[in-house]
C-alpha cells in the first residue's frame, strides 16, 4: 500500500526536478529522500523516473503517480481550508477555472444567485486556455472548468455539461456607427480587426463564422486574448471584433459599444462546464451547478 508521506516526498522531487531539490523543499536529508523514493518504487513495482543532466524524466508510471499525488495534495489543501471555513460559518472552498468568454457568460449571474442561496462561501476563479484547464482538472487544482461546449468530444475521463447559449455578435465602437444593424462578414472582412489568439474552442467558432461566409479569416488583425484589452481597442478606434453578447452587456448598456447581427451566425454558441467524469462534486460545486441549471447535477 502506498504511504501518503512517500507521495509527498515524490511530489516535492517532481516539483524541484531533482532528489536534492526535493530534499531542500522538505528540509530533510538527501539520503532520506532517496530511500523514500526507492521504497515507493518497490511498492509500485516500477521505476518512477530516470536521472538526466537537466533533472529527472518521469516514466509512464511516474506520470500516472504524479497526477494522483497532485490530486491528493489538492484534496488535503482544500480539506484544511474547508475545516477553517466551517468554523467561520462559510462553505467551500471551490476552485474553478475557465476561458475568459465562458466565465463572463456564466459566472457573474451565478455568483449573485449563489450568494442568495447559500450565504457566505469561498470561491477561487482563474482564467486559462482549454488545454490547461483539462490538465488542472486532472491534477485536482480546479473542480469545474467553464468553457465553450459542443465543439469536440471531451477528453478521456472528462464530462461536459452545456448550461446556456450566448450568441456571437459583430462588436464595433462609435467610429463604426455608419454600419447597419445586420451585416455579412463578407462585407466587413477587409476591415481592421481584433481576434483571439489562443487556439481553443472560442477561436475555432469564430473561424467557423468566416468559413460560413466563404471568406478567409482577416489578416489585418490584432491577436488578443484579453477581453478587457479587446473591448478597449474596439471602443477607442475603428477596429471591430466578434464577441458573445453577455461579454459586452455592460458596454452595450452605456452605449460605448454596439452589437451588430452577423448573418452567418446561424449556429449557437454553447457554454457550460467540464469536470472529472464520475467524481462526486463538493457541496459548493453542487450548489453552483444547481443555480446554473437545476438538471445539470
Amino acid at each position: 500500500m502506498i504511504d501518503p508521506r512517500a507521495l509527498k516526498v515524490f511530489l516535492a522531487v517532481c516539483r524541484a526536478n531533482s532528489i536534492s531539490g526535493g530534499a531542500r523543499l522538505l528540509n530533510i536529508s538527501q539520503p532520506s529522500v532517496s530511500n523514500t523514493i526507492s521504497n515507493l518504487e518497490a511498492v509500485i513495482g516500477s521505476s518512477l523516473f530516470e536521472r538526466a543532466r537537466s533533472g529527472i524524466v518521469l516514466t509512464p508510471e511516474g506520470e500516472v503517480l504524479l497526477r494522483r499525488a497532485e490530486a491528493i495534495d489538492s484534496l488535503l489543501r482544500d480539506a484544511e481550508e474547508e475545516i477553517r471555513l466551517v468554523r467561520d460559518d462559510m462553505i467551500g472552498p471551490l476552485r474553478v477555472g475557465g476561458t475568459p468568454g465562458a466565465l463572463v457568460s456564466l459566472l457573474p449571474d451565478a455568483v449573485r444567485r449563489l450568494e442568495a442561496r447559500v450565504g457566505r462561501y469561498s470561491l477561487h476563479v482563474i482564467e486559462r486556455s482549454d488545454s490547461e484547464l483539462i490538465e488542472m482538472l486532472r491534477r485536482g487544482e480546479i473542480e469545474l472548468a467553464f468553457v465553450t461546449t459542443g465543439i469536440e468530444e471531451p477528453a478521456e475521463g472528462i464530462e461536459e455539461i452545456t448550461l446556456s447559449q450566448d450568441p456571437f455578435a459583430l462588436v464595433v465602437g462609435p467610429r463604426n456607427d455608419h454600419l447597419p444593424s445586420e451585416v455579412s462578414l463578407e462585407s466587413v472582412a477587409a476591415k481592421q480587426w481584433v481576434l483571439p489568439e489562443a487556439r481553443g474552442a472560442f477561436r475555432r467558432q469564430i473561424d467557423a463564422l468566416f468559413l460560413a461566409a466563404d471568406v478567409p479569416v482577416p489578416g489585418d488583425a490584432i491577436r488578443c486574448d484579453s477581453l478587457l484589452a479587446t473591448k478597449a481597442i474596439v471602443r477607442g478606434g475603428a477596429r471591430m471584433t466578434i464577441l458573445p453578447m453577455k461579454v459586452i452587456a455592460a458596454e452595450l448598456s452605456i452605449g460605448v459599444l454596439r452589437a451588430i447581427t452577423i448573418r452567418e451566425a446561424i449556429f449557437p454558441r454553447n457554454v457550460g462546464v467540464r469536470r472529472l467524469a464520475g467524481g462526486r462534486p463538493s457541496r459548493l460545486a453542487q450548489e453552483l451547478l444547481a443555480v446554473l441549471q437545476p438538471k445539470a447535477i
